[in-house]
């Protein structure tokens, strides 16, 4: 048990020590507005090159993501159906639908689904 812990301890010392040498050496000194910013002939940039980006896309994707890994959930109960008495798989199955239902209730309440942006 000892050796298990003096292992973990040398393990976690080279991390860290490793992490300290990644940090100390990748260090930029030259934080000069010129050297950040866009080369355009010398002259400031007269605008932005891209365009603002709507959080709202974003909310819309990750629903879409955590809505399919639920459907993805659904799929085995087809299979549990063989193993499950019916009135446990009809109670699993109400309890995950009740799930995903109340959790489309929030975000409709919250307004994420709104298309007016």
């Amino acid at each position: 048990m000892m050796f298990l812990l003096v292992m973990f301890l040398i393990v976690m010392l080279i991390g860290i020590v490793l992490l300290l040498i990644n940090i100390f050496i990748s260090m930029k000194k030259n934080n000069f507005r010129e050297k950040n910013t866009s080369f355009e002939c010398g002259f400031d940039v007269f605008f932005k090159s891209r365009m603002p980006f709507s959080v709202h896309f974003y909310l819309i994707g990750v629903l879409f993501l955590v809505f399919d890994i639920e459907i993805i959930l659904l799929f085995p109960m087809i299979n549990s159906l063989k193993i499950l008495s019916m009135f446990n798989w009809y109670y699993i199955s109400m309890m995950l639908l009740l799930i995903l239902f109340f959790g489309l209730e929030m975000e409709i309440y919250n307004g994420i689904l709104k298309w007016i942006i």
